[in-house]
């Protein structure tokens, strides 16, 4: 019987790490160590039944080396360098630059979800791939538009290795592979039986850490035809604290080395914490607590603690000025409540059928399954919140706040009436009884956070997956490829600590809720008050694929191939709100909605003209649903004049779709970011410190039906150097224009700095002042506009109030331009018969990521936390790369990497300002609050083999506790002073890990 080529499927798979690492070097240098001491050494062309398929190309071969950069990663790579999950192993490579997503980022979008962005270019520019077919994205999407794959859902217990192709694919993959391509390829025979555990916890005792994973195989391919296995893994993570990693960590108040203190809840009664504090006002409506009037009653303003002072738990403090006068409990809320690290729970099942129906034709059926829960701790929310977007001006601002009335009653209405039944003196208003025959002249202005509620949420994700596929060949020349996908990802978001309107308006005007002692109040008045709210999304992927390829004749380096395919793709989006009856202020409304057909047909050509000289084209044309098309070339050519050198580079075009979230009307949101107004405005509300650090302001956006796709074109250079078998260097220059960037508001910083230019001037009251800030953001340009304007500052009735929500446009303007450098060396030294160094480079220098904008300015962000509107606003490091050595001294191996993140500055030119010197520091303080200082930390694994079925291991992360920067983050003050996209290692700190492994 004629044996089948046991090439990898024609989509999806690619070269095995030993052909990767031992080739004459066209691949990138892998992203951790060779996964035995053997692969670096010079290997033979694969033969006949060995050709493999590279990613990003459509054709067998068996040279794995094409002209765009790969680095491959393996399962033992994988295991050598301490990684447990596909989110930690992608994110090691140094491709991944800005806007890529990390779970310590806790308060964004997509917060629970982790993502990756090659090349700068941002998540939803990176494709990322299993086995070859998309996968369906986090319903949840990044800053509110950005879709992409969540890298925590994907198992890593069956896989083989990692594929990281740093050039643009769209004339491969279609849409979104503009900075990238991720594929992660899957076991696809297993026998046997292997498995291990493993725990660990950090230098301080938390963010403990356990992992169990299981893989059993059984059938001989070869002689049977099947082989069938499935696979599980668990993995418990444990949460790490603010409170627990000390200063600077955890507080928003830096005067001890020299800066600013932000921290408004120890030093000022206006600023809300768990212990309410209380003000009489005037109140027009007795039945409505949203009616207390802005002005207070006295002059001036006498603040009462509702808590006893004697029961503050950290202390007390007085403001005794002109303008308010009181004593109240003192608080630190980043310290009491901030996560650096939340909890998480995963676990994930993953199977696979592979058979052979005849001489011809063999094919397979896999699925998976992932359950991921992430329970994220925030700050207490407030009593009165502005609302995200779209609430009645009425409901919407922070001032005039919310107001206790006198009289209480069982029904709430009508409760000042003396013959309303059960009246009685509220006792939550210490003013109730001197004003009982004068209610309306004796509300109390509340000031509160509701802190008997855990503030938070808990996301549980769940994605579904089933692929299946045929493959063969027709008289000994053709190869066809048929393959199916769909994949589902439910999220189920469970969000804590909001207070519903109608229910806090009721709990008020009863007296059910017990604001001077909370900690009395029933979980049945708590869930009245602040009722978890359940939101459900999906998103779905369905994917057939169809291919054929072929040699066409023989030129002198080799034959001619040739592949044609079509592709067929349904992709839906159903991401609710959390909040569609706009009844619960502060909770965001954003929700995403869509449903496309995509249909792609893609060539492939690859000519060998010489043994030393290969070009190859290949373009792709998709048809969406929505009304656009794009038409994707590619161009490609390597070549070899000497056996130690090579040559490549290719030439791309692509593009990226517009999400649901940017294109459908149906969809809307509103993200926020910190701002700290002018000096002016400040100067304007002398008597209010709170309206002197930074508040959050919020963009609202609708989906744009007209929006076009995004474009690019790329180019790539590069050199390949291996003097020998064992030593390989690699550079190589990327250079990549995004041209009608899909963008948020691009001049929003502009128009919320436009707003405060009028601070400085004298107004008849703040409705006049409001109105002249709201004229100079119109100016700014067309569809920005004011949403949400707070009410006046009690403390300053005629002066500017605050901007709360600003309108701004999706557009399709602008352009990216990223260039950078990306060099790998890769050496392997055999120093006896039992002693190996192994030594591998992998690092990233980002030349330029500059934003040009329609009026001609240029935004500059290399080097710098800019984009700050992108993602955790974790910047742009320069440089940033990782240096691993293994020693391997017969069974027992030593592995060491160090990771190198760049020092960057603490500015961001899509702020408002486009000075990148730290003349324009966010935080203010000069040149040490600005430069942010390069991060090294080194992790160490040790293994040791008792024999071939059992290995012992001990991880030591971050082992020289190399702290993180310090960078005083005032637009993110959930991550209090560092940034969680770079520096979690230095704030978790040395962490300990050792499990053993089996193999049978």
């Amino acid at each position: 019987m004629k044996s089948f080529p046991r090439a990898a499927l024609l989509r999806g798979t690619v070269a095995t790490s030993a052909l990767a690492m031992s080739s004459l070097g066209l691949f990138a240098v892998p992203a951790m160590a060779q996964s035995t001491p053997q692969v670096a050494e010079e290997t033979p062309a694969p033969a006949e039944d060995a050709t493999i398929v590279v990613t990003g190309s459509l054709l067998r071969r068996a040279d794995t080396a094409t002209p765009s950069p790969v680095t491959v990663i393996g399962a033992e790579d994988l295991q050598r360098a301490g990684v447990t999950n596909m989110a930690d192993a992608i994110r090691q490579a140094s491709a991944d630059g800005a806007g890529s997503i990390g779970i310590g980022f806790t308060s964004g979008f997509s917060a629970g979800g982790s993502a990756v962005s090659l090349r700068n270019l941002g998540v939803s520019s990176t494709l990322v791939l299993v086995d070859g077919l998309r996968s369906a994205n986090f319903p949840l999407s990044d800053d509110g538009h950005n879709s992409y794959v969540d890298l925590s859902s994907i198992p890593q217990v069956a896989v083989e290795r990692v594929e990281v192709l740093k050039d643009g694919a769209s004339s491969t993959y279609g849409a979104d592979a503009i900075g990238g391509v991720v594929n992660i390829i899957m076991r696809k025979k297993f026998t046997g039986l292997e498995g291990g555990v493993e725990g660990g916890v950090s230098e301080k005792g938390d963010g403990q850490k356990y992992r169990a994973h299981l893989l059993a195989g059984y059938g001989d391919y070869d002689s049977q035809g099947w082989n069938v296995y499935i696979g599980g893994e668990y993995e418990k993570g444990g949460k790490v604290t603010a409170r627990s990693r000390g200063f600077p960590f955890d507080t928003l108040d830096l005067r001890a080395i020299g800066g600013k203190d932000n921290n408004r809840a120890d030093d000022t009664l206006t600023s809300p914490t768990t212990d309410a504090v209380v003000t009489r006002v005037t109140q027009t409506d007795l039945n409505n607590p949203l009616a207390g009037s802005v002005a207070n009653a006295t002059t001036p303003a006498l603040f009462t603690s509702l808590t006893p002072l004697n029961s503050c738990l950290y202390g007390t403090f007085s403001e005794n000025t002109a303008s308010r006068v009181g004593t109240a409990c003192a608080h630190n809320l980043t310290r009491e409540y901030v996560q650096i690290l939340p909890k998480q729970e995963r676990y994930a099942a993953i199977g696979r059928f592979s058979f052979r129906v005849g001489d011809n034709i063999e094919g397979y059926l896999a699925g998976s399954y992932s359950h991921n829960k992430v329970d994220i701790t925030l700050l207490p929310r407030g009593i009165r919140q502005n609302q995200a977007f779209g609430g009645s001006p009425s409901t919407s601002t922070s001032n005039p706040g919310i107001v206790l009335p006198v009289w209480i009653c069982p029904s709430g209405v009508n409760c000042a009436n003396p013959a309303t039944p059960g009246r009685t003196l509220n006792p939550n208003n210490p003013y109730a009884a001197a004003f009982a025959n004068n209610p309306a002249a004796g509300a109390a202005r509340i000031y509160y956070l509701f802190g008997d509620v855990k503030s938070g949420s808990v996301r549980t994700n769940e994605l579904y997956r089933i692929t299946g596929g045929l493959r063969g060949t027709i008289a000994d020349a053709w190869n066809w490829n048929i393959e199916a996908g769909y994949s589902r990802d439910d999220l189920k978001l469970v969000q804590t600590g909001f207070a519903n309107l109608n229910g806090l308006v009721k709990a008020i005007n009863t007296g059910s809720y017990n604001f001077v002692n909370p900690s009395l109040n029933s979980q049945a008045v708590r869930d009245s008050v602040l009722p978890p709210i359940t939101s459900l999304s999906n998103s779905e992927e369905a994917t057939v694929d169809a291919s054929v390829s072929r040699s066409l004749f023989t030129l002198p380096g080799g034959d001619l191939q040739v592949a044609v395919g079509g592709q067929y793709r349904k992709e839906k989006l159903t991401n609710r709100s959390a909040n569609p009856n706009l009844d619960v202020p502060g909770l965001s409304t954003a929700q995403a909605y869509g449903n496309r057909d995509v249909y792609a047909a893609y060539f492939e050509i690859d000519a060998p003209i010489l043994d030393t000289l290969e070009v190859n084209a290949s373009g792709r044309y998709d048809h969406y649903s929505e009304g656009f098309s794009h038409f994707s070339p590619k161009f490609g050519a390597k070549f070899q004049p000497i056996k130690e050198l090579a040559i490549r580079g290719t030439y791309s075009e692509g593009f990226r779709a517009p999400t649901f979230a940017e294109i459908d009307p149906r969809s809307s949101f509103s993200g926020f970011v910190g701002y700290t107004p002018n000096a002016a405005f400040q100067a304007a509300h002398p008597n209010n410190a709170a309206y002197s650090t930074t508040y959050s302001v919020g963009r609202g956006f609708v989906g744009n039906p007209n929006i076009q796709p995004e474009t690019s074109r790329s180019f790539t250079l590069g050199a390949v150097f291996q003097p020998t078998s064992k030593i390989s260097f690699t550079v190589d220059y990327f250079n990549v224009k995004k041209k009608g960037l899909v963008t948020a508001g691009p001049l929003a910083g502009d128009a919320i700095k436009a707003y405060y230019s009028v601070a400085g001037q004298t107004f008849a009251s703040a409705a006049a002042a409001s109105a002249a800030g709201c004229a100079a953001v119109t100016a700014v340009g067309a569809g920005y506009s004011c949403n949400v304007i707070d009410g006046a500052d009690p403390f300053a009735l005629n002066a500017l109030p605050r901007l709360l929500v600003v309108n701004a446009p999706y557009v399709n303007s602008d352009y990216d331009l990223t260039t950078g450098l990306q060099f790998g060396a890769n050496a392997r030294f055999d120093l006896s018969e039992d002693v190996q160094w192994l030594s591998r480079l992998d690092l990233q220098a980002t030349l330029k990521y500059d934003r040009h904008l329609d009026n001609g300015d240029v935004q500059r962000f290399t080097g710098t936390v800019g984009p700050a509107d992108l993602s955790s606003g974790g910047g742009t490091p320069k440089w940033r790369g990782n240096w691993q050595n293994t020693l391997v001294l017969g069974q027992f191996s030593l592995t060491a990497t160090t990771y190198y993140v760049g020092a960057m500055k603490g500015v961001a030119a899509d702020q408002g300002n486009l000075d990148t010197s730290c003349a324009a520091t966010l935080y203010g303080g000069g040149p040490a609050f600005c430069k942010i200082k390069r991060f090294i930390y080194a992790d160490v694994n040790a293994s040791f083999e008792v024999n071939e079925n059992f290995n012992f291991f001990m991880f030591v992360g971050n082992v020289t506790k190399a702290g993180a920067p310090l960078y005083a983050n005032t637009l993110y003050t959930t991550q209090p002073n560092y940034l969680a996209s770079w520096h979690l290692p230095g704030l978790i700190g040395r962490t300990f890990r050792a499990g053993a492994n089996f193999k049978f």
